[in-house]
């Protein structure tokens, strides 16, 4: 069985199992501004509601390309936290994975790719 996150949406957050190729269970919230918030409580609930533990879960994939920098870099952060806990292969959808060292400690680490630069407004209370 395969977790699936993709919070590349900046207004929802859709998880799923997978197995064999297809998708078993889908969750899908709306989330605008909300990811980090509603993220591993929808992945919780995920799980209990098909009854399945995180042990019967062998890998973790995410979409790790497109999207709001912050929504995207949320989906990556909790996969690979997740991944690297648990002890499980975590892959992107969009590719690209670090080596950073640890494919030689036995752990994976996917990359968010953002297809522009961050946009940050700062405001002045001046």
């Amino acid at each position: 069985m395969i977790l699936h996150i993709d919070t590349t949406e900046g207004d929802k957050i859709e998880v799923a199992l997978k197995s064999g190729g297809a998708v078993v269970a889908r969750k899908k919230v709306s989330a605008r501004f909300t990811q980090s918030e509603k993220l591993l409580p929808l992945i919780d609930k995920l799980l209990r509601d098909n009854k399945v533990l995180l042990k019967n879960i062998k890998s973790i994939e995410v979409n790790n390309k497109g999207g709001s920098f912050t929504a995207l870099r949320i989906g990556v952060v909790t996969a690979n936290a997740l991944g690297y806990a648990a002890g499980l292969r975590t892959s992107g959808v969009g590719c690209r994975i670090s080596d950073a060292g640890f494919r030689e400690r036995g752990f994976n680490v996917v990359e968010p790719i953002y297809n522009k630069e961050p946009s940050i407004a700062v405001k002045n209370n001046l």
